[in-house]
């Protein structure tokens, strides 16, 4: 896909948003591209190309990460599993604490939202510095799955999150587009 028409429309309807969440810090809005049919559209069979075969279940994590991973899911006729911010699953959870560029969060997913030996496919919108699909890899691991594969629509390779993913012995990961 490297140099595609649909890599240059992605790339057209990201926006740059400086100093947001905080000072220093340059977000990468995905609303536009979401907004645009063709867009998403073009997100979403670029994040499907990418993914190996015979995957049971996408991981998207909150909040941009299920906008991408459930439509992927359904073309895969594969399964959905939320992984989420704290206080927003019922039940026993298993949860894991990471580092972002900008502060600190914490995942969440039910013990019992994948079976073991499942195949999964991890799908999110960023990778920035490796720390979301760190927490979601400790996460899939706990629960006795297989993480077969990592794809994000973009990698911000000014960062480390790739270096960050190596170090987690995450080697199969692949970004339509990267900025």
């Amino acid at each position: 896909m490297a140099g595609s028409d649909d890599q240059r429309l992605i790339l057209e309807l990201i926006q740059d948003i400086p100093d947001f969440p905080k000072p220093g810090i340059v977000f990468k809005d995905i609303t536009p591209l979401l907004a645009s049919p063709v867009g998403l559209r073009a997100a979403i069979e670029g994040l499907v190309a990418l993914a190996p075969p015979n995957i049971d279940v996408v991981v998207g994590m909150e909040a941009r990460g299920f906008i991408l991973a459930a439509p992927v899911a359904l073309e895969l006729g594969a399964g959905f599993v939320p992984v989420r911010k704290p206080g927003k699953l019922p039940g026993e959870l298993f949860t894991e604490q990471f580092a972002l560029e900008y502060g600190h969060e914490t995942l969440s997913v039910k013990t019992d939202a994948i079976l073991p030996g499942a195949r999964v496919l991890v799908v999110d919108d960023v990778l920035a510095t490796g720390g979301t699909i760190g927490a979601t890899a400790a996460l899939i691991n706990r629960l006795g799955a297989e993480l077969v594969h990592v794809a994000v629509l973009m990698e911000l390779g000014m960062l480390p999150g790739r270096e960050k993913l190596a170090e987690l012995g995450i080697d199969n990961y692949s970004a339509v587009v990267t900025v």
